[in-house]
């Protein structure tokens, strides 16, 4: 077996209960092939066995007490994977779902996303099984209070600076930043995602979908095409969906799908972004509601928004939510491309069918990395101690994003694999961390 067969071989047996790490590594090495093999440089340094191997796991129990007096007790991650370019960075994820396997395929994939953001941002995740839905604002601070008074110990501005993910907004950020300040006595750019009265970034909150959008328009405008008149299907209903959904409406497509963890909507007229605010942001409701409230949608129970005629899809719910069948019924359809705003929300097997049936294919590495980039531009100001304007942020969003499409062309084409954007991504992203990792020697 070459080194590349021999490394997969090897995290797939030590950690076989975990297939989502699996299959981001897989991804990742399998399209690094042609740039590993070809300089002996990276074998002779084991830089693949270093490099999905995280640097650090932690692993911690929350104990916590709800409005009835009932103690509970979840469990704690912090996965500090790689810091050659930059302290660890990456979000911290609260849903029932999250495992060790999950939060170290989140792990992995970030130190990649971070490279290609040219900021200097390690990569790490972290996060736990709590579900914050349904759970009132004092359960919640209990929780997340319980969760920082362990994670304080390995975090800090200029170590491992932890983000918001899914469930971990605005309200779980906050609590997590006041009690760190209380137990350390001092105030730091340690989380990103804060409020805008104490050192959050404008802009922040729409970064995500906003430069998920502008990479679609750059790879638009690179072949002399725009949004206008383009049908986009959109997948999720929380942050990155919103305002993907509100970016592709201004640069001239239309949206007419969304959904949420029962089932989707169809509008006919463009998903209405204030309608669809009002009813998952501030009402924190279902799909349904939209659905009563808007004449031209029509709601559907369980999956099925890519069954729907599109030009453009963009997945941004979750990972492994557009399967083959799904991406078969977007290639009978007519789509052109498929770019992630989720974390790896298509599978393996459905990525391979897109690209050899000619769709256009941006991951999530690049695709969504604005808010990841966003955050690093938080970083930036709490060191300087200043306030940029949305316009400002904003304007260097759409800098980085265009620097993302253009990095990923040039590596994809350098490699003779032109317009395979999985490849490109891989590849820029893990160049600029290899070297690092060479440089700094064997640790």
């Amino acid at each position: 077996m070459s080194y590349v067969d021999d490394v997969i071989a090897d995290v797939k047996a030590k950690n076989a209960e975990q297939p989502e790490f699996i299959q981001a590594v897989t991804e990742v090495l399998e399209s690094l092939r042609v740039v590993v093999e070809s300089d002996e440089r990276y074998q002779k340094a084991a830089l693949l066995e270093r490099i999905v191997e995280p640097e650090r796991t932690i692993m911690f129990r929350v104990p916590w007490v709800d409005d009835a007096g009932n103690v509970h007790v979840n469990r704690g991650y912090r996965v500090e994977f790689n810091s050659a370019i930059g302290p660890y960075k990456g979000g911290l994820r609260l849903h029932p779902s999250v495992n060790l396997g999950i939060i170290k395929f989140l792990g992995f994939e970030q130190i990649f996303k971070n490279s290609l953001t040219t900021l200097p941002m390690g990569g790490g995740k972290g996060g736990s099984d709590f579900d914050p839905k349904g759970r009132s604002d004092n359960e919640v601070m209990r929780f997340c209070q319980s969760f920082m008074n362990e994670l304080y110990r390995h975090i800090g501005a200029n170590t491992d600076v932890p983000a918001g993910d899914i469930g971990t907004g605005a309200r779980e950020i906050g609590y997590m930043f006041g009690q760190y300040k209380k137990i350390t006595n001092e105030f730091t750019g340690v989380l990103t995602g804060k409020g805008l009265a104490f050192g959050g970034s404008l802009a922040r909150t729409e970064a995500t979908g906003y430069g998920l959008a502008y990479i679609v328009n750059e790879y638009l405008k690179s072949k002399g095409d725009s949004f206008t008149g383009k049908t986009v299907c959109v997948s999720g209903a929380g942050n990155v969906a919103i305002y993907a959904i509100q970016k592709v409406h201004q640069l001239g497509g239309k949206v007419v799908t969304c959904s949420d963890s029962t089932g989707w909507i169809y509008d006919s007229e463009g998903i209405d972004v204030d309608l669809l605010k009002q009813v998952k942001e501030v009402e924190r409701a279902r799909l349904t509601e939209y659905a009563a409230r808007r004449s031209s949608a029509e709601y559907h129970e369980g999956r099925g928004v890519w069954v729907t005629k599109c030009d453009i899809a963009l997945p941004c719910a979750t990972q492994n939510e557009l399967l083959l069948d799904d991406a078969k019924a977007l290639v009978a359809n007519g789509t052109k491309l498929v770019a992630e705003g989720a974390n790896m929300p298509t599978t393996l097997d459905a990525t391979t069918y897109l690209q050899e049936n000619g769709v256009v294919f941006l991951p999530g590495k690049a695709a969504n990395a604005g808010g990841v980039a966003t955050s690093g531009l938080e970083m930036s100001q709490n060191s300087e101690r200043l306030s940029w304007t949305f316009e400002e942020v904003d304007a260097k969003l759409q800098g980085i994003m265009a620097s993302i499409f253009k990095a990923i062309d040039e590596a994809a084409r350098d490699y003779g694999m032109e317009g395979n954007y999985v490849a490109g991504a891989n590849i820029a992203g893990f160049k600029k961390v290899a070297d690092a990792m060479i440089a700094e020697g064997i640790v």
